[in-house]
């Protein structure tokens, strides 16, 4: 096995995601020990979004602002407020009792009225069809669904066939765990401020929020640093950093051998891609351990694998003194076949990367017969999470962060849960990477992504950081290639993207 990448992994490194307990922190921070004023803060953030909205729609004929009862709102009043002194045309919808405004949403609504803003009350019609809708409805505290008129306002905003820039937030959306709180606005731009929200990358974040615009309202960096977030956005480039040239005098068995064990009756394609993919991100040596019926359709599509027939787990477990990691679970099914690859292979020392029905079998054996060791990597997706955890695909969705780190505490290693912006958990680092594409929702996807962690972890990467960089080389080579379109697109496209990216 390869030994010249380094191994460590500092999560530090990469981009802050935080919650909104955790933004209101900072948010205090900044009041508190910078001496930066809430009403500074405030119009600091609609100078930010008015600039972001002129530099996409530079002459809007018309700004609507849409302003809820807190401080989202406030921030709403002050951007038509700055709009205004820039001869912009606008006007602001209030939604909910202005009576209930307090402290500088307060201030900044008086501000706008005694400027000469104009200002009504929303009414379900009250939306003038032209120029650029502004979301300051509800912001990051939204605790439960949203309720009326809140729920009439983003329903309006969202059939308007308008532009709508989201400030903070897209209303309706949870700034912890991305999941739409019964409605939510569907924005085309969205500028966050002072941190940028986990719930933005995950889930329905990402549908929700369209382009997405960070600005740091000039908060000093010491209030940054003093608290370090739970979470943080993985960057390829900087994993990539790490990836060394290899030596001229390279040889095949420096970058280690992984072993492929699956491909029950009708599933040969699965660990052909699996197998393909490893070799692809440059695994020294690939060998696939399946069902002899399968060998000849493998060996046809990669002869470059050694193929295997196994007809027993007895038969497999000679082939694992030769690997340095195996990958368990592409097309592996669920018969006794199955059941007996299964427990050989979690039987064995090595890393080994589980995905697919061996996460499945694995849910339904007893927690101590699972042999649980630190290096091993899970990839769930929500449904194979929901059989671990004895939960269902809903709750796994409602609640990725907390989903993930459950099944990390359930089952030890490295824990990737799959989907839009996938979560990787170790038990001290709390990841998230959001490359990839609508696209990628056809079969094989995970196939592949399991080679590639399996191959970054036989050339010497950790289990976390072979995991991280699998995550977001896997997303990115889905981006290129869907150049040509998402809808099409094929687990083995890939490959060649794969092997640019990582070679």
């Amino acid at each position: 096995m390869a030994t010249s990448v380094r191994q460590g992994f500092s999560g530090s490194e990469h981009e802050g995601l935080y919650s909104a307990s955790e933004t209101r922190a900072l948010d205090q921070w900044a009041i508190e020990r910078a001496g930066i004023q809430g009403a500074v803060l405030m119009s600091r953030a609609a100078a930010a979004a008015l600039h972001q909205l002129s530099l996409r729609w530079p002459q809007p004929a018309l700004l609507q602002v849409l302003c809820g009862t807190g401080n989202n709102g406030g921030d709403g009043y002050l951007l038509a407020d700055q709009a205004r002194r820039r001869n912009i045309p606008v006007r602001v919808l209030q939604v909910g009792d202005p009576a209930k405004i307090r402290g500088d949403a307060l201030r900044a609504r008086a501000q706008a009225l005694a400027n000469g803003v104009p200002v009504a009350p929303f009414t379900g019609n009250a939306l003038e069809a032209e120029g650029v809708l502004v979301d300051a409805l509800l912001g990051t505290g939204l605790g439960g669904d949203v309720r009326e008129p809140f729920a009439a306002a983003i329903d309006a905003l969202n059939s308007a066939g308008q532009p709508v820039v989201a400030l903070d937030i897209p209303s309706g959306l949870c700034a912890d765990t991305g999941r739409v709180l019964g409605t939510a606005v569907r924005a085309d731009l969205t500028v966050t401020f002072i941190a940028r929200k986990r719930g933005l990358f995950t889930l329905h974040g990402p549908d929700c929020r369209g382009q997405l615009e960070y600005a740091d309202l000039a908060v000093p960096a010491e209030a940054v640093q003093s608290l370090v977030p739970a979470w943080r956005r993985l960057d390829l480039q900087r994993l990539l950093s790490a990836w060394p040239q290899r030596p001229a005098a390279s040889h095949k068995g420096d970058y280690g051998t992984v072993l492929v064990v699956g491909g029950d009756y009708g599933f040969p394609g699965a660990v052909a891609l699996a197998a393909e993919a490893a070799l692809r991100c440059g695994a020294g040596l690939v060998r696939v351990a399946t069902r002899p019926e399968h060998l000849p359709a493998i060996v046809a599509r990669t002869p470059e694998a050694m193929v295997s027939a196994v007809r027993s787990g007895q038969e497999l477990q000679p082939l694992l003194a030769g690997a340095d990691v195996i990958v368990l679970g592409p097309g592996l099914g669920r018969s006794s076949w199955s059941g007996q690859l299964l427990q050989v292979a979690l039987a064995a020392p090595q890393p080994v990367v589980i995905d697919a029905d061996a996460l499945n079998l694995l849910a339904e054996l007893p927690r101590e017969a699972a042999l649980l060791r630190d290096n091993r990597v899970y990839t769930p997706h929500p449904g194979e999470a929901a059989r671990l955890l004895g939960s269902s695909t809903a709750a796994v969705q409602g609640d990725r962060f907390a989903a993930s780190g459950a099944l990390q505490t359930r089952l030890g290693g490295v824990v990737l849960l799959k989907g839009n912006g996938s979560l990787i958990v170790d038990g001290q680092q709390q990841l998230l990477a959001d490359y990839g594409n609508p696209g990628m929702a056809s079969g094989g996807m995970g196939d592949v992504l399991s080679g590639v962690i399996g191959a970054l972890l036989a050339q010497g990467l950790s289990p976390l950081t072979a995991t991280a960089l699998a995550a977001c080389a896997h997303g990115a080579a889905a981006d290129m290639a869907a150049s040509a379109g998402q809808r099409g697109l094929l687990a083995s496209d890939l490959m060649l993207p794969l092997r640019k990216l990582l070679g």
